[in-house]
């Protein structure tokens, strides 16, 4: 696409994408427009999706693969994915963006297998009634987003993209689950658990600190 910004970490940082409210153009209802054009073959409405979407998945690529030239090969592709895809696109009861992020992630998933890098994660049953652990997501809320990416970085792959969608990115479950092709089930079992490693890895810190002369 002519004009494309380039992968910028001040415009792509992991750190400070999601988490402001939504300006006009990316409303729901403009984006369904947008989407709606597009699918009709207006390459203004396609610029206009690539410009909106363009540095949060070039963050959650970056935050998934580690490295800037990765992201922004498999940034480059997600966007052609969707020029390709968009036709096929339906609304349905996740949004534009989890479709999106969904191309992104199988994109970042082959990229993992193909150097051999993902174990899928054994899916535990959430047990019934289980809430999310008040301990686990206060000492989320705790953190800085720089220090939480950094304990981020120890879980398993899934648990990482589970807690990068929902606490990075603001997706709820019912997104989560769409994107990384999952029942809302099993998004709070790897949740429960992902929260679970990181109240003991900020307990041991802290611990640790605390004995420090």
């Amino acid at each position: 696409m002519s004009g494309s910004p380039q992968a910028n970490p001040g415009n792509g940082d992991p750190v400070s994408s999601g988490a402001t409210e939504k300006p006009a153009r990316e409303s729901t209802d403009h984006i369904r427009k947008l989407v709606d054009r597009a699918q009709k073959g207006d390459r203004s409405a396609l610029e206009e999706l690539y410009l909106i979407h363009f540095d949060r998945i070039y963050s959650y690529l970056h935050v998934s693969v580690g490295n800037r030239h990765d992201a922004e090969d498999l940034t480059t592709q997600t966007f052609l994915k969707m020029l390709e895809s968009i036709g096929r696109f339906r609304w349905q009861s996740a949004p534009f963006s989890a479709w999106l992020f969904r191309i992104a992630h199988n994109l970042a998933m082959d990229h993992f297998r193909a150097r051999k890098r993902v174990q899928p994660e054994e899916e535990v049953p959430e047990a019934p009634g289980s809430e999310e652990p008040s301990a686990e997501l206060e000492a989320m809320q705790s953190l800085g987003r720089q220090s939480m990416l950094e304990l981020i970085e120890k879980l398993s792959p899934e648990q990482q993209q589970v807690l990068t969608l929902k606490f990075v990115f603001n997706f709820p479950n019912a997104d989560v689950a769409k994107i990384l092709d999952k029942t809302e089930g099993a998004i709070k079992s790897l949740q429960h658990r992902a929260l679970a490693s990181l109240h003991r890895q900020i307990a041991t810190s802290s611990e640790t600190a605390s004995q420090e002369p």
